[in-house]
């Protein structure tokens, strides 16, 4: 089974991702960190005890990777495309307690594992070889936290809670069989058009926002 574990916002730089995240909730996001592996930095967002927005883009001061950037941070001309498109909310990730067993049954549109890290925080995450996202955001990625679980509970609260999610597709009878065939718990409403793109319904302390 695989459980959401946080939302993604894949930015062409950092300061426009956060400041999308306040335009929309309100909400300045607290800084993060730097993944040493992908050459990237985040903010994050408490939505629950286990569950975070998370605001990812390229560090301009660390060095480019030896691999491709997860999350299509490689692809900076698509990221751009995508960030103009209003696909910003680019897709969730979804944890799991047998990660290698996941990717082993759908490693063609889950790619492998590797270990990132984020200061003291390490733990492992599947990864195509060309970084891009499954299905172009329609599936998850996955990962596993290892015994330390998500971080979100040691966040600052900040009194966001996601209620709803929504995916737009072209396909929502394909896109609700992938999420089906891997098992991903409270599947997210589908609804038919141009995609895919996704959306959240989030309580803040000013009321129900939407972030796209």
């Amino acid at each position: 089974m695989l459980t959401l574990d946080h939302l993604v916002v894949v930015a062409p730089d950092l300061a426009a991702g956060v400041a999308h995240v306040r335009d929309c909730l309100g909400l300045a996001m607290p800084e993060g960190g730097r993944h040493r592996e992908m050459g990237t930095r985040n903010h994050l967002l408490r939505l629950g005890e286990a569950l975070f927005l998370e605001v990812i883009a390229v560090d301009p001061e660390a060095p480019a990777p030896s691999r491709a950037r997860w999350f299509g941070l490689g692809d900076t001309a698509q990221v751009r495309a995508d960030w103009e498109a209003g696909r910003r909310l680019r897709g969730l990730v979804a944890r799991t307690d047998d990660l290698d067993g996941v990717l082993a049954a759908h490693r063609d549109l889950l790619g492998q594992a590797a270990t990132m890290t984020r200061g003291a925080l390490a733990w492992r995450f599947g990864v195509r070889p060309d970084g891009a996202w499954p299905a172009d955001g329609a599936a998850p990625h996955v990962m596993d936290w290892g015994p330390r679980g998500n971080p979100a509970a040691s966040m600052p609260d900040l009194g966001a809670r996601l209620e709803a999610l929504l995916l737009t597709h072209p396909d929502p009878g394909g896109a609700g069989q992938l999420h089906a065939a891997l098992g991903l718990a409270d599947s997210p409403r589908i609804v038919d058009g141009p995609g895919p793109r996704w959306s959240a319904r989030i309580m803040t302390p000013t009321g129900a926002r939407t972030l796209t």
